[in-house]
């Protein structure tokens, strides 16, 4: 086992080479979301960097945790259980947000540990998930996904979502639960297609949400590879895995 492989404690994070790999990485994204920032005239303080750290282990998230961030996603259940456990057992202080397609027989264990849900995409989910918050004496909060593919209009163009058209009921039915917190919209710029375009649609949906709702700010949207057209286009939150985290192990 090599250095970068060992587990670490929170409360007594090594200075490893895997630690300074990770150091390095945020410093260039910060960097890169800094200068987003002030060529669109932001403030940094308006951004939460959320670290997406799929595929890899809890050690990583503890490191992390220890560098200063705070906000983690995971995308698949059946990995983040158990990792935010382990990294709770370490003491670390992270909050999970829940970024990928959920199932409603997932809800119950998503409800456990998550805090913020991203990807809330259709009204049953929303049923599924107050029950499971509501049963484990939590509040959640929730961001609808909205598909900027147009599955209609260009099948295998769609990463996920409801139809705009389907937003403002299923913000609705958000607003109507007891467990649940409307928080914004988020979306996944469609592949092969400009980030900047679809992040301006997915602004404008946010802005018509945010009448009706006016506590709806969050504005999930933006990857490693299109953070600065998301902050161009409003972006309150950035799901950033890759480019801090490097290439993902196979699953």
């Amino acid at each position: 086992m090599n250095a970068a492989d060992q587990p670490v404690a929170s409360g007594d994070l090594a200075v490893d080479a895997r630690t300074a790999e990770l150091a390095e990485a945020l410093a260039r994204v910060e960097e890169r979301v800094r200068t987003a920032c002030a060529e669109s005239g932001r403030r940094r303080a308006e951004i939460t960097l959320v670290v997406v750290t799929k595929t890899f282990p809890a050690a990583d998230a503890v490191r992390l945790a220890g560098l200063g961030v705070h906000e983690l996603a995971e995308n698949r259940d059946q990995e983040a259980a158990p990792k935010a456990a382990e990294v709770a057992a370490a003491g670390a202080d992270v909050r999970w947000h829940f970024v990928g397609q959920l199932q409603r027989n997932k809800a119950r264990s998503v409800a456990r540990y998550a805090d913020a849900v991203h990807s809330v995409d259709r009204q049953p989910l929303v049923t599924a998930l107050d029950r499971a918050a509501t049963e484990a004496g939590r509040e959640l909060d929730v961001l609808l996904q909205v598909d900027l593919g147009g599955a209609a209009e260009r099948p295998g163009a769609s990463r996920g979502g409801a139809a705009p058209a389907d937003v403002p009921a299923l913000a609705e039915a958000v607003a109507g639960t007891s467990a649940l917190r409307l928080r914004g919209l988020m979306a996944v710029a469609p592949r092969e297609a400009d980030p900047a375009e679809a992040f301006a649609r997915l602004a404008a949906l946010a802005a018509d949400l945010r009448d009706a709702h006016p506590g709806a700010t969050w504005l999930s949207a933006g990857m490693s590879g299109d953070l600065e057209q998301a902050v161009a286009a409003g972006a309150t939150h950035l799901r950033v895995g890759s480019a801090v985290l490097g290439s993902r192990p196979p699953l």
